[in-house]
């Protein structure tokens, strides 16, 4: 695939991605990606990330449900960094919980809690 072949990955063979949004704008989640979660993630239109902690491929939504479809796909000017465009299933991406990851805002040299949980991890992943 021609366009991969453009792609910076690190060291490890790994990409930083985000993912955003499709209709909000609003940023869901960062997780890393190597060139098949990468394929997998075009050919699949559903993305899937590499997780460094597993070393294995993570597709979003397997345990939880939450997948997140595909819409666009933007690469940074560096070529060093993914975007992905999604539509949120479920309306979670993040493991603990809540809409986004970047739910923690920094306020008077602590950090504040500014999304509610809307499902318990628990009765997520069981």
């Amino acid at each position: 695939m021609q366009a991969l072949e453009q792609i910076k990955f690190n060291e490890h063979g790994l990409i930083p991605a985000i993912s955003q949004d499709f209709k909000t704008g609003e940023i869901l989640m960062f997780a890393w990606m190597n060139r098949e979660s990468i394929e997998l993630t075009i050919n699949k239109k559903q993305a899937v990330y590499y997780s460094r902690s597993r070393k294995k491929l993570w597709f979003k939504g397997e345990e939880s449900g939450h997948a997140q479809i595909i819409k666009e796909i933007y690469m940074d000017c560096d070529n060093d960094a993914i975007l992905l465009k999604v539509e949120q299933i479920g309306n979670i991406a993040c493991h603990t919980g809540r809409r986004s990851c970047f739910f923690q805002k920094y306020n008077n040299n602590d950090w504040e809690k500014t999304l509610k949980i809307i499902k318990k991890p628990k009765d997520i992943y069981g």
